[in-house]
């Protein structure tokens, strides 16, 4: 039987560990800015979130970016409005 990695919660991510989001490569045919947000969403706190996208956009990167059905990072976050109210705060900042 192999052991798992414990869960941790509210751990401190380093810049290290956030910026390494800005790397991600997409799937083929899809927008690298898009993917790289979707993930960061899907896994950052909106903290977290935050400072990656001060970068995102200090790059000059593209936070309107669309996936392959052209919705914006917005457009998917406010399908799940129980947990989108910090993160589009968030992206409301980037605007």
């Amino acid at each position: 039987m192999a052991l798992s990695q414990p869960a941790t919660f509210n751990e401190e991510w380093s810049d290290e560990r956030v910026f390494a989001y800005l790397n991600h490569l997409p799937p083929e045919g899809s927008s690298a800015d898009f993917h790289v947000l979707y993930n960061a969403y899907k896994h950052m706190r909106p903290h977290d979130f935050e400072r990656l996208l001060t970068q995102f956009t200090a790059d000059g990167r593209d936070i309107n970016a669309t996936n392959p059905q052209g919705q914006r990072i917005h457009d998917v976050i406010a399908q799940f409005p129980r947990h989108s109210t910090e993160f589009l705060n968030v992206l409301a900042k980037f605007a």
